[in-house]
């Protein structure tokens, strides 16, 4: 498996496919990342040549925003939205929805599972 700034892409995927496994690589991204080094994007990830690896690697460092600093750029974003107390950054601190979905009825994956409140049993005298 050759690995790319600290991932593992697979074997048996053609080039531009397995470039995808890095976080913040999109197919748009992965066929200009292989046309911009003038790979064939047929090829098999587990047919690249070590100089081909890192010739890839170093091009993704350079070019692209990827992995570790893509995930610390966006956590430090919605820091700074918490941190101003802005809409956005209320509703990344209470666990909604942030871009105007509607939170009646759906919204689960960001509000959790369902907590069911019971009604209080009327006392008979």
């Amino acid at each position: 498996m050759p690995r790319i700034l600290g991932v593992d892409i697979p074997n048996d995927k053609r080039l531009d496919i397995a470039l995808t496994y890095l976080y913040g690589v999109g197919r748009a991204t992965a066929s200009k990342v292989v046309t911009e080094l003038s790979l064939r994007p047929e090829v098999k990830a587990k047919d690249l040549t070590d100089e081909e690896v890192a010739r890839i690697a170093t091009h993704l460092d350079e070019n692209y925003i990827v992995e570790g600093a893509l995930r610390r750029q966006i956590l430090a974003n919605i820091n700074r939205l918490k941190d101003i107390a802005c809409y956005r950054g209320l509703r990344h601190r209470r666990g909604l929805p942030v871009h105007g979905q509607r939170t009646r009825c759906n919204a689960r994956t960001r509000k959790g599972p369902r907590k069911t409140v019971a009604n209080k049993k009327i006392l008979r005298k």
